[in-house]
């Protein structure tokens, strides 16, 4: 990028406020906010300027790397189409969602997981991709080899946040064994007696293992400094073990109560932009817009729709549930201090020059006209 580059003619939505004028960008930073237009620079037409995305959860990857059922494509190919996707919604730091933890249907294996953080590695060594990528490592707790894939992807230097997960008959997500049946025997093709089998040994899997998996895993990213949530949190008993291990984000909490207790105690609740696209949880657990209703609702992430970040946001705020500042510090500001990446997520002198120039339209989807990371052109 040139030494100094000016954007004028801009509506620049900073953490707390909207503001018509330029911003002046060095070096990759942003170094000037002014009011009003500038002499010189690029001309936006007025459209609006917002810091670049932040996605921390995002399962979209994996439909790149396995298109159809059994059929593999090649990594870095699967890569470089997904960030071309997230860089095209207005995503610039992006945590890419691996998971380990498999059962005898599973398709990909830890070492597919292992090998794939290595090319997401590459791809940003290689400037193969635009958004900057992490790796966001799901653990499922309740399978006997979870120990084993986490420990293959802890030695990856990409690895910024894990999640735990339990999605055992019984359990979370699927505390209603009906809810389990009509999505998982569906999903597996399974008979009625062949779906008890599975759910017997899914379940006695959890009681035999899902503690001592979530300790072990906890402690461990303790040590390495890397950032822990809780996922699927029902109860004030999960959020007080979510406590007790370190987590610090609470994700996709299915009911009003552990979204409360989670805020409460200081972790920062993140819920899924589909579900405000959507208007409620396609499985039926509490509504993305209560928890903003309420106030404790910090973090948006697009789950498995890139694009569903950007929406909500525009969403929230035709509808009236939330001013453009706030409703854009879900996807922007907030999930940067949740994990920590302090010279990011908004537009504020000091950071980084990463920046979306979107283009609004009243009740529907708004448009991205060009995406900024440090101050680079990318798309």
């Amino acid at each position: 990028m040139p030494d100094e580059m000016i954007l004028t003619n801009a509506r620049i939505v900073t953490a707390d406020a909207v503001i018509d004028g330029h911003l002046v960008l060095r070096d990759g930073l942003i170094a000037e906010i002014g009011e009003g237009p500038s002499a010189a620079g690029e001309d936006i037409g007025g459209d609006t300027l917002i810091p670049g995305l932040i996605e921390l959860h995002t399962d979209h990857i994996e439909g790149h790397f396995m298109p159809r059922p059994k059929v593999l494509w090649n990594k870095l190919a699967a890569i470089q189409a997904h960030d071309n996707q997230i860089a095209g919604s207005g995503i610039t730091t992006v945590f890419d969602a691996l998971r380990v933890g498999t059962d005898e249907n599973a398709t990909l294996t830890a070492d597919d997981m292992a090998e794939m953080g290595e090319m997401i590695g590459r791809a940003v060594d290689e400037e193969r991709v635009r958004a900057d990528h992490y790796i966001h490592l799901r653990c499922e707790v309740s399978a006997e080899d979870v120990l084993a894939g986490f420990h293959k992807l802890a030695v990856n230097p990409r690895l910024r946040l894990v999640s735990l997960m339990d999605h055992a008959p019984g359990q979370r997500q699927f505390a209603d064994l009906g809810a389990y049946r009509t999505y998982y025997q569906k999903k597996l093709g399974l008979s009625d007696e062949a779906f008890e089998t599975f759910s017997t040994k899914r379940m006695g899997e959890s009681a035999e293992f899902a503690e001592s998996h979530r300790r072990d895993i906890a402690d461990a990213c303790r040590e390495r400094g890397i950032a822990l949530a809780s996922h699927d949190d029902a109860t004030l008993a999960h959020v007080d073990e979510a406590l007790a291990l370190g987590t610090s984000v609470a994700e996709f909490p299915t009911t009003v109560e552990a979204a409360a207790a989670s805020r409460e105690a200081g972790l920062h609740v993140l819920m899924g932009a589909p579900n405000i696209v959507r208007g409620g949880s396609h499985s039926g657990n509490v509504s993305a817009i209560e928890l903003l209703r309420l106030g404790i609702l910090d973090i948006l992430s697009s789950d498995y729709v890139p694009f569903s970040m950007l929406q909500a946001v525009f969403h929230l705020v035709d509808s009236g549930e939330a001013g453009l500042p706030a409703a854009i510090r879900l996807v922007t500001l907030n999930p940067a201090d949740a994990v920590g990446l302090t010279d990011r997520g908004a537009i504020d002198v000091g950071r980084r020059a990463d920046l979306v120039r979107v283009r609004t339209h009243e009740a529907e989807p708004p448009v991205v006209r060009s995406v900024w990371r440090e101050g680079n052109r990318v798309s």
